[in-house]
């Protein structure tokens, strides 16, 4: 299969930079299907194009590694957009993450780029290509590539153009997404790792993508488990790097209206334009995030614990605000850390954030004496993941024990699941063990708070239903530093 990216930016050998691949060099690489070639068919300063040609080894692609198992998953050479995907993270793997050191500010800007695969197989026509592709911002040009003679009418395969001022790194994420789901077919075996790669993959524009259903379902190869895992991560996502818990979102019916399933509410509903910014839909998970950070700031919080954090999406924003001069971001789950620190990017994390920054597991059932004096904590989506009859004891944990200032917990709202299509008693996730409608929300802090010394503040989070409420619960419990009870407010 062929590839090519082209740019008119000028000095358009530039390319060469963003790619890591030299302009004057042609270079072969040895991939699991067979031979990458990369080379340069026209390198100018007003013109640049580099070629990706996959040169497909079916004898080596089936013997794979040498296991006695591998070739039977494996062994699927037809599936050449697959191969071409697989080919192009391997071979311009820096280019995907972004990373240029020789033109950094290249790397982050958009640039007019034109993609063309001459030859691409793609189930559902020219039409589905349009329908993936222009909502990236790519115009999009997808001609039916006719069988021989030309009686028999047109093939499968398309001839893909696609131009757009688009970030680079954007594109090539665009392409290993979405060349294997408009082939429809992968040439390995899919598993829960494919769910990672599509989320990080997908970072910044699957979220919002009105296809996103269509497309996860295809990347992840109809598996109803994976694609329910990743649409919880994306309905949760907004920037996100690698991955984000999946806490609250339902499960999608095929015909349902994805951006209703996937708790993202329009621009319009998000409030003004100003607060939608470029249009584009603002997710729940967003809008329960600064309520939250309005909440601690208002509170005039400075050192804060994410008590489950999973992985990092609210320990980011905290860390983001100078403001907040301890964050403590803590998991009961070893591997939700180790993927928040890679989000968060740890290992490249200037000193003084990362002097702010302290991870640690810990259950939240079971006293930590490292969490004790804080101003403030938070449990966002987390106390629905706690057993029933193991309540009590993180109640203890947090507001008896580690006591902080504030507590702020969230929590999905049942009654507005009808919103979303859910009936008979579906919870919105998998692993909820249950979810409160307003009364029992409402029963539970005021027995928490009386119990602890804390008054309560309730609110909602997302567009209102006149008889549901709110998608999400929000409750502030507030104690002044002599152990006096106070009322929190919420932003």
């Amino acid at each position: 299969m062929l590839l090519t990216v082209t740019t008119t930016h000028q000095p358009a050998t530039d390319l060469g930079f963003l790619l890591h691949k030299h302009p004057g060099r042609a270079r072969a690489f040895d991939v699991a299907s067979g031979t990458a070639h990369v080379f340069y068919p026209e390198a100018s300063s007003e013109r640049c194009t580099a070629a990706l040609l996959l040169e497909v080894d079916p004898v080596a692609l089936v013997r794979g590694p040498g296991d006695s198992v591998t070739h039977y998953v494996n062994d699927r050479p037809y599936a050449a957009s697959s191969l071409l995907a697989v080919a192009l993270k391997g071979v311009f793997g820096t280019a995907l993450a972004g990373r240029c050191p020789a033109r950094p500010e290249l790397a982050v800007s958009a640039i007019p780029l034109e993609i063309h695969v001459p030859a691409l197989r793609c189930v559902g026509g020219a039409g589905l290509a349009e329908r993936v592709f222009r909502p990236l911002g790519w115009t999009v040009s997808a001609v039916p590539v006719p069988l021989a003679p030309a009686a028999w009418g047109d093939s499968a395969f398309v001839d893909l153009r696609l131009t757009g001022t688009v970030r680079l790194a954007d594109a090539l994420n665009h392409l290993y997404v979405l060349l294997s789901v408009l082939d429809d077919a992968k040439h390995y075996w899919v598993s829960t790792d494919e769910v990672d790669k599509l989320v990080r993959a997908g970072s910044g524009w699957l979220a919002g993508h009105p296809e996103r259903e269509l497309i996860t379902r295809r990347y992840l190869a109809h598996r109803r488990t994976l694609t329910d895992a990743a649409l919880a991560r994306l309905a949760e996502s907004d920037d996100l790097d690698p991955a984000e818990l999946d806490n609250a979102v339902p499960e999608l019916a095929p015909e349902a209206e994805p951006e209703t399933q996937a708790e993202v509410v329009t621009p319009e509903e998000a409030g003004t334009p100003e607060e939608a910014g470029n249009g584009r839909p603002v997710s729940l998970a967003v809008l329960r995030r600064r309520a939250v950070l309005g909440v601690l700031r208002e509170a005039g919080a400075r050192t804060v614990a994410d008590l489950g954090c999973g992985e990092g999406t609210l320990t980011g924003d905290l860390l983001r605000d100078g403001e907040f001069t301890q964050v403590i971001a803590a998991d009961v789950s070893a591997r939700a850390l180790a993927q928040a620190a890679r989000r968060l990017r740890l290992d490249r994390m200037p000193d003084a954030r990362r002097e702010r920054l302290t991870m640690f597991q810990s259950s939240l059932t079971y006293r930590d004496a490292r969490l004790a004096g804080l101003d403030a904590a938070v449990l966002m989506e987390v106390i629905e993941h706690v057993e029933p009859d193991r309540l009590s004891a993180l109640e203890r944990a947090v507001f008896g024990f580690a006591a902080p200032r504030t507590v702020v917990v969230t929590t999905p709202n049942r009654e507005y699941n009808p919103e979303y299509g859910m009936t008979g008693g579906r919870l919105r996730h998998r692993d909820h063990r249950f979810e409160w409608d307003r009364a029992e929300f409402s029963t539970w802090t005021a027995r928490v708070g009386a119990a602890y010394g804390y008054g309560v503040r309730l609110a909602g989070v997302g567009q209102e239903s006149p008889t549901a409420g709110a998608p999400t619960q929000l409750a502030v419990f507030t104690r002044d530093a002599s152990g006096v009870t106070a009322l929190g407010g919420v932003a």
